[in-house]
């Protein structure tokens, strides 16, 4: 749960980032929409955590700070492929949900309830960016994507 709890918080960070630059009103208020989701998954994380006795990652200011700054990045491009970040980065997300579900326990019902809500909030966030004009990202940009995401995760689970 500490590395979907640091997801979360990244999560935040890039749609407060995408908002801040974002052109349009509509695309800020699809973007702020969102956040305030993941504020609601970031609580049930932070509960669950508490549950389990654990706590969240000591790095979560960085994870803000970057992601802050790397959503304020890809809005620069324009509000269709930042747009494109938040489908692709959901995409992204969806799967490792999927693969978390598949590795937690059967009979950890509650975590299992968790991150299920969250995937489908998650699909819904890269339904809600292709619908509202989302371009495809080049594959370098997928990848880079790819690559960061596994450094933070790999990284939150320990520290």
């Amino acid at each position: 749960m500490r590395v979907n709890h640091a997801g979360e918080v990244a999560a935040q960070a890039l749609y407060h980032g995408q908002a801040l630059v974002a052109r349009s009103p509509a695309t800020r208020e699809l973007l702020l929409k969102s956040a305030a989701e993941e504020a609601d998954h970031l609580g049930w994380c932070e509960q669950r955590l508490r549950e389990l006795g654990s706590g969240p990652s000591l790095l979560n200011p960085l994870w803000y700070a970057g992601s802050f700054a790397l959503g304020a990045l890809a809005a620069t491009f324009g509000d269709r492929a930042s747009l494109g970040f938040v489908a692709e980065t959901e995409r992204q997300v969806e799967g490792h949900l999927n693969e978390h579900l598949r590795r937690l326990p059967t009979a950890d019902a509650t975590s299992r309830a968790i991150v299920a809500a969250m995937r489908g909030d998650e699909m819904a966030h890269a339904d809600a960016a292709r619908a509202a004009g989302a371009v495809e990202l080049p594959g370098v940009v997928r990848e880079l994507m790819r690559g960061t995401a596994k450094v933070m995760t790999g990284t939150a689970y320990w520290i």
